[in-house]
């Protein structure tokens, strides 16, 4: 019997459409049955179902928890779609390529949106349990999508062009997101109630992302892998010197090997903030996770994470949280 600890390495494509179904579950040594991608036991147990939702939109469900270290790597044959990704993985999870590894799941940032063209590994560990939905909706089908749901998006055609434009964002889901997710999560998996749910539940989801994107001015150019590595890398830096004060746009563009103006472009582009937004919510979401643990004063939070003073700080997190610390501190 093969050791359950040791990686298992699958190379798979997805697209948007059901043709890449069959050859992804015999490549993680499963078999299909209806909409059932159906997996060995021992290597992972639990639910896969795949949904084809009409106008270029394909759903894939997954609820498993996997008994056996996994990389997944995804090289894609038809790279005209996009791809959105809402993971509430709990346990250790990661999108990588050969230069940049970043965490996903429930606590980190859990929607991804990645061009088809992009080649990206999805690394996940023994113990971890993934509940994800992906939606792979055709790049052309976009336009039509955002017209019959009167969305307005200036630059449509170019944004959706590969040879002007590559979608890339690494975000955290909205509340709204988060809930519909949660509510799909409770139904029993197939027939026809939960089809019609899944269908809603995507349209929703595509529509509120299009819509939120709708509102900001979108940066309109293509990404290459080595820069989108960079810039992943630079965010890593950020999370990882979070009790620290800002470094400057310099320094981190200098890091990223680029010039100023363009690596404040990209950093918004990819992460749809600034570097000194990105920065400080993070930095106020570490507060709330330290405040929730009741280990430190609000003082002493300020001063572990290197705000001015205490006013400042409370200033700023009421502004994201829409309380004080003391009076979040005191909910709890």
């Amino acid at each position: 019997m093969k050791n359950p600890h040791f990686m298992k390495i699958i190379e798979h494509h997805y697209s948007a459409d059901l043709e890449w179904v069959e050859n992804y579950a015999s490549k993680i040594g499963g078999r299909v049955e209806g909409n059932f991608i159906v997996a060995l036991e021992q290597s992972q147990s639990g639910t896969r179902y795949f949904l084809d939702c009409g106008d270029g939109i394909i759903a894939y469900y997954i609820n498993v928890e996997y008994h056996r270290n996994f990389r997944l790597i995804q090289k894609n044959l038809n790279p005209d779609f996009i791809g959105f990704y809402y993971n509430l993985t709990d346990g250790a999870a990661s999108v990588s390529n050969e230069q940049f590894t970043y965490n996903v799941g429930r606590w980190q940032y859990n929607l991804s949106v990645i061009d088809g063209s992009l080649e990206s590994q999805y690394n996940v560990t023994k113990g971890s349990k993934t509940f994800a939905l992906c939606i792979f909706i055709k790049k052309s089908m976009i336009k039509a999508y955002v017209k019959k749901n009167n969305i307005n998006i200036k630059n449509i055609d170019s944004i959706i062009d590969s040879k002007e434009n590559t979608i890339v964002r690494f975000d955290r889901m909205s509340s709204e997101s988060f809930h519909l997710l949660n509510d799909l999560r409770k139904l029993e998996v197939g027939g026809a109630f939960f089809d019609l749910s899944l269908r809603g539940t995507v349209h929703m989801l595509i529509s509120n992302y299009l819509r939120k994107i709708a509102t900001k001015r979108l940066i309109i150019q293509t990404v290459n892998e080595s820069d989108l590595a960079n810039i992943i890398n630079i965010q890593m830096y950020l999370i990882n010197h979070i009790e620290d004060h800002f470094p400057s746009i310099a320094f981190m563009a200098e890091m990223a090997n680029m010039s100023e103006s363009k690596f404040k472009s990209l950093f918004k582009k990819i992460t749809g903030n600034t570097a000194n937004v990105f920065f400080m919510e993070n930095k106020l979401l570490f507060a709330k996770e330290l405040l929730e643990k009741k280990q430190l004063t609000v003082s002493q939070i300020s001063d572990q994470l290197n705000f001015t003073n205490n006013s400042y700080f409370a200033s700023k997190f009421k502004e994201y949280f829409g309380l004080s610390p003391k009076a979040f501190y005191k909910q709890l």
